[in-house]
């Protein structure tokens, strides 16, 4: 993901990023179209990320800057 944001990424690559650094990822409720609570106990804040593809780059970038500040408090 880092080194290509523009791939043609999905929610479930996001998925099994997220579960294999421990990030907390809520799938949408009542037909929504983000993941939210997107986050970790180490890092105050939480992101979205639409479930819809494509999956833009900069939420990739947002994703991969994420798990630096949660890997790097």
């Amino acid at each position: 993901m880092r080194q290509n944001p523009r791939a043609d990424w999905t929610i479930e690559d996001v998925i099994a990023v997220c579960r294999e650094f421990d990030l907390l990822c809520q799938p949408p409720l009542g037909g929504g179209s983000h993941y939210y609570g997107v986050g970790h106990p180490r890092v105050a804040r939480k992101i979205t990320i639409p479930s819809r593809r494509p999956i833009k780059p900069v939420y990739i970038k947002m994703r991969v800057s994420f798990i630096d500040a949660a890997r790097h408090p």
